[in-house]
């Protein structure tokens, strides 16, 4: 593995996907990634504001976001604005995994959903930056739910992995190539 440093990045790939744990980095690299480029960026909301932690987390992503970025909710229709990105555009979806929390939140199947997005990502005219939590490498969640959420949100890492022509491991803020290059 070798460390990624933006200042070698002259073009986005087509889809890059940078995964990590809960506040690793992932998203502060994926913007400065996305901003990298000389398109306009989109910001691809997920998140759905649940409580009051999770309201000042969405407000300490948005802190960080200048007047050049534009703003889309997809909590649940991710696949729909993926496939409308422009070629003038770099979208930055954050993240999938609060994407598939909704889905679950909302009783809707996954895989169908996994597979719709995954062809909009192939299919999407716009560059796109997907980010991910890696959640498999911790304990063991003592409930079926959680279990089940840890499963789909690895099949889903796995499916996104496959797809992508770069992916980004961040740890520690430390963005480490896995797979392509950027530059």
């Amino acid at each position: 593995m070798k460390l990624v440093h933006l200042n070698s990045v002259k073009k986005l790939p087509r889809l890059v996907f940078v995964l990590g744990g809960a506040a690793s980095g992932k998203s502060e690299f994926a913007e400065k990634l996305t901003r990298a480029s000389d398109l306009t960026p989109i910001y691809v909301a997920t998140g759905r504001v649940w409580d009051d932690e999770q309201k000042k987390r969405v407000g300490i992503h948005q802190s960080r976001r200048d007047a050049a970025w534009q703003t889309v909710e997809a909590p649940v229709e991710l696949a729909a604005v993926v496939a409308a990105g422009q070629p003038n555009q770099a979208l930055l979806v954050d993240c999938a995994t609060m994407w598939l929390t909704n889905l679950r939140m909302d009783d809707l199947p996954i895989p169908p959903a996994l597979e719709t997005l995954l062809e909009a990502l192939a299919k999407s005219a716009a560059p796109i930056v997907i980010v991910s939590n890696e959640v498999g490498q911790g304990i063991v969640p003592e409930n079926a739910m959680a279990r089940a959420f840890r499963e789909h949100q690895g099949r889903c890492n796995i499916a996104l992995a496959d797809q992508a022509d770069v992916v980004v491991h961040v740890v520690a803020g430390l963005p480490m190539l896995l797979k392509g290059e950027l530059g």
